[in-house]
């Protein structure tokens, strides 16, 4: 972890983690836990492996007014155990984000993300401003399945072919969650 990126304030903290916006500073940190957790993310997910790919991805979440990236970081270490994205983010009367998520392989089953996504939850009903998060999840993934029910959101539908993951359209569960129903 640089000096640079462990000094950016937490928007969130809780007992174990802290989330915080991604800076171009984390690119060395992130992919190398990106490429030591390909076999733990295969075949759901696909991040950033070398700096040129993770500055672009970066560049998208910082810079695009549709999206918003957090990494999800031990405390008080501040080391990166996973990351949460707010995707096609839409103001006015909708106040809808899509979340994308991941753990890196040393933090995967320890709670962490767990505790990462309630408070991205929290911070995208209060500082975002939004209304309702989703979540597009494949129906094997049973990880992410069970992260989002247990951090409250709702099964909403189904969607087949609905994204192009590792070569192939592939079906997905739809989840959501609404202020509403953290009250």
């Amino acid at each position: 972890m640089s000096e640079t990126s462990s000094a950016i304030p937490f928007v969130a903290t809780g007992a174990r983690v802290g989330i915080r916006p991604f800076t171009y500073d984390d690119g060395e940190e992130f992919t190398a836990l990106a490429r030591q957790s390909t076999q733990h993310h295969h075949p759901w997910l696909f991040p950033p492996l070398t700096a040129e790919a993770y500055t672009a991805y970066a560049q998208r979440l910082i810079e695009h007014p549709s999206r918003a990236g957090f990494l999800v970081c031990e405390r008080p270490s501040g080391r990166i155990a996973g990351f949460i994205t707010v995707n096609n983010i839409v103001l006015g009367a909708f106040l809808c984000g899509a979340i994308g998520y991941g753990a890196f392989a040393h933090a995967a089953g320890r709670g962490l993300m767990r505790e990462g996504l309630g408070l991205l939850i929290g911070h995208a009903f209060g500082p975002l401003g939004l209304h309702r998060l989703e979540a597009n999840i494949q129906p094997g993934n049973a990880a992410s399945l069970g992260l989002v029910r247990s951090a409250g959101f709702r099964l909403e539908g189904f969607s087949p072919d609905f994204l192009y993951i590792d070569g192939a359209w592939r079906d997905h569960e739809r989840w959501a969650i609404t202020r509403e129903m953290t009250r």
